[in-house]
C-alpha cells in the first residue's frame, strides 16, 4: 500500500509541475514567447504554444498512466533541453542563481528517468484499465 501511495504522490507531483508550467504559459503566452525569443529561438509564439500543449499532454499522461513511460522519457528530454537552453553555462556569468536552476533540472531528470523505467505503478494502472501488453 505504501508503494502505491508513493507512486501516486510522485505522479501527482509530476502532473502538478507540468500543469503549473502550462498554466503560466497560457496566462502569459506573450511573456513566454518573449522569453523564448530572448534565448534566440525562432518563431517564439508558436514554440510557446507548442510547449504549453506538450505540457498539457504530459499532465494527462501522468494523471491517467496512459503512455506513462514514453511520456516520462519525453519529459526527461524536454527538461534537459530547458536546462541547457534557458539556464545553461552561458547564463551563469550574468546570474549565479541560474546555476542552481540548471542543477535543479537534473534532479527532475532523475525522477523522470526512474518513473520511465518503473512505469505508472501496476496496481494504479490495472485499476484504471491502463495496462497494455
Amino acid at each position: 500500500m505504501g508503494k502505491t501511495i508513493a507512486i501516486l504522490v510522485a505522479r501527482l507531483i509530476f502532473a502538478g509541475a507540468f500543469a503549473m508550467a502550462a498554466g503560466f504559459k497560457f496566462a502569459g503566452m506573450q511573456m513566454t514567447a518573449d522569453y523564448i525569443a530572448a534565448a534566440g529561438f525562432p518563431f517564439p509564439l508558436f514554440l510557446a504554444w507548442v510547449a504549453a500543449a506538450f505540457e498539457v499532454l504530459l499532465v494527462l499522461a501522468f494523471l491517467t498512466g496512459a503512455f506513462f513511460s514514453e511520456a516520462a522519457l519525453l519529459a526527461a528530454v524536454y527538461v534537459i533541453f530547458l536546462a541547457f537552453a534557458f539556464h545553461g553555462p552561458s547564463h551563469w556569468q550574468g546570474n549565479q542563481a541560474e546555476f542552481g536552476f540548471f542543477v535543479d533540472h537534473f534532479t527532475f531528470l532523475a525522477g523522470l528517468l526512474f518513473a520511465a523505467v518503473h512505469g505508472p505503478g501496476e496496481k494504479l494502472a490495472m485499476k484504471a484499465g491502463l495496462i497494455w501488453k
